[in-house]
């Protein structure tokens, strides 16, 4: 039943501007970073000449987490807003599909959304280090293919959390309020203890073991799942 749900969902999302935040939020990180180095070709290729990729990817590396943050809150929302603006809540829930299969399957959009930009973002940060000339010098592939899903494992919890509120919240001004508290608090993670999860992108990524807070992230963004989807079912809809 969830992937019929899913089918239908995927259908919807068409003209709904999903598809451009896909796209906009990992080409946007690629061509800043893309200025960045090459405004500053000299000084940075100097600065990080011993290994040219490690530099690229810390680069970028710093800004995934409010990225994610963002991007989860917009997609969340926009995703909800369907149903939303439609009102069509009350037709959906009274087809033969359970209320846990369309929360679950609105959850699987969200999160396979997320997957692809953190595939564009890893295809785009490997496309400009080899732009930049970092080809010279191996190419660490797992650590490109790290640099977005290890912090996307991290901020899990809180997409989880975004997808609940926007769900259950006719008005999306909440919702929406809380992703960007979140992701500008995101900013000042260094400061946080690293037992809040809102640090725990950051640490996923730069941490001496980050698979500690990639697993963290897994953990409790399944934990956040279940009151998401208990609450969805029992809640009336207009």
């Amino acid at each position: 039943m969830m992937w019929r749900a899913l089918s239908a969902d995927w259908l919807k999302i068409r003209g709904k501007g999903l598809w451009f935040l896909v796209f906009l939020g990992p080409l946007g990180l690629t061509a800043m970073q893309g200025l960045n180095f090459g405004i500053r070709y000299d000084y940075l290729k100097g600065q990080y000449q011993s290994d040219l990729w490690e530099g690229l990817l810390g680069n970028v590396a710093g800004f995934v987490p409010i990225a994610l943050y963002l991007g989860g809150t917009l997609i969340c929302s926009l995703i909800a807003n369907v149903e939303h603006q439609m009102s069509s809540w009350k037709q959906l829930l009274a087809l033969p599909v359970s209320r846990t299969s369309v929360f679950m399957a609105k959850l699987l959009l969200c999160l396979l959304l997320l997957v692809c930009s953190c595939l564009l973002l890893s295809a785009g940060t490997l496309g400009l280090g080899l732009i930049l000339g970092f080809g010279s010098q191996p190419v660490p592939y797992a650590d490109i293919l790290r640099l977005g899903f290890a912090s996307y494992a991290g901020a899990l919890p809180v997409i989880a959390l975004q997808l609940w509120l926007s769900l259950s919240s006719r008005n999306q001004t909440f919702p929406v309020a809380v992703g960007i508290t979140l992701s500008l608090l995101s900013i000042f993670s260094m400061y946080l203890s690293e037992w809040m999860p809102l640090t725990w992108p950051a640490l996923a990524w730069e941490a001496e073991s980050p698979w500690l807070f990639i697993t963290s992230g897994l953990l409790l963004g399944l934990l956040m799942i279940l009151p998401g989807a208990i609450h969805f079912a029992r809640k009336d809809v207009d």
